[in-house]
């Protein structure tokens, strides 16, 4: 990914661009880089495996469309952990310059980050849908059609890989543009929950200011859909926040590398590491906003406990 074509002998490194760095600052940035990803693979792989240990023994969770989805995120999440992250540590350990190991990871990064970024999108875009047809929700969005829609999130992003195969050169603007659209859809559908949010609660306070002056306590129809929709909808709202957080630094380094407002700069290998840390942080989101999961993941956790605790009994007695 951010590799050097040759060391000069006095010291400093030289990348593809022609520009030209300490070494000592260049191996300082690399070892700092790598530190920070060990643990972010660990609450990757452990975190989002125990999210899909939690849903797969809830089938109450099972039969929720949004719960595919979430799925989705978490077996990509996953697999950033296991797969891209040490394949990361491994290449900028290395150093290698085009070679296989720097293919493998720029190829897996791109497709994988690609999909949890698409699938945080279709979450935004699925608690608008939920909160706008509140009432048709159950019926426009189904299992079978969460699974067509997951489905078609991972093959979008291997028709954009092999676009990048086809045009290698231009991956910069095509991640540029993928994770501008892709931000784009996220704000929109926010900023029209809020709308359909503030809309909702000027009405209902108009309804029971109506119904208090007549002295007459009466439950307004849907309401109770539309306060568990929105709930929903302003939880997964932190989503949202963790990927513009995410995905932000790449995204403005992939612009200016575009524009070739900038060259090449080790120090800019961080945006990575930014953006695999958003596979970590997901599964702390999912346990926050879903109480099932939760539980769920809590009672996973303590049964794993026990049975160790078992275990190290059995070998001491």
């Amino acid at each position: 990914m951010l590799n050097y074509s040759f060391v000069k002998k006095n010291g400093t490194k030289r990348d593809n661009m022609g520009n030209v760095e300490n070494s000592s600052n260049l191996e300082t940035v690399v070892v700092i880089n790598c530190i920070l990803n060990v643990p972010l693979i660990f609450t990757s792989i452990t975190g989002n495996a125990l999210v899909l240990v939690a849903i797969m023994r809830t089938p109450s969770l099972r039969s929720i469309p949004s719960t595919i989805l979430l799925c989705s995120l978490a077996i990509t999440d996953f697999l950033v952990g296991l797969i891209v992250q040490p394949v990361y540590i491994a290449n900028e350990l290395h150093h290698s310059t085009g070679g296989p190991l720097a293919k493998v990871e720029e190829f897996m990064s791109f497709f994988l980050c690609g999909v949890s970024l698409t699938t945080i999108t279709a979450i935004s875009v699925d608690r608008l849908l939920a909160l706008h047809y509140h009432m048709a929700y159950p019926n426009l969005m189904t299992t079978k059609r969460a699974l067509y829609a997951s489905a078609s999130l991972w093959f979008v992003s291997i028709l954009l890989l092999c676009l990048k195969v086809w045009k290698s050169e231009v991956v910069f603007l095509i991640a540029g543009v993928y994770i501008t659209i892709c931000l784009v859809i996220s704000s929109a559908s926010y900023i029209k929950i809020y709308f359909i949010v503030r809309h909702h609660q000027i009405q209902i306070h108009a309804q029971q200011q109506a119904l208090n002056s007549f002295n007459i306590g009466v439950n307004i129809p849907d309401s109770n859909n539309m306060i568990i929709s929105k709930k929903h909808a302003l939880k997964t709202f932190i989503y949202y926040i963790c990927m513009i957080c995410c995905y932000l630094p790449y995204l403005s380094y992939s612009l200016l590398r575009t524009t070739l407002v900038i060259g090449y700069d080790r120090n800019w290998s961080f945006v990575d590491t930014v953006v695999f840390l958003n596979s970590s942080v997901n599964p702390f989101l999912y346990c926050w906003c879903n109480r099932e999961i939760r539980t769920s993941a809590v009672k996973v956790v303590r049964k794993m406990m026990c049975k160790q605790t078992e275990v190290v009994s059995g070998l001491e007695g």
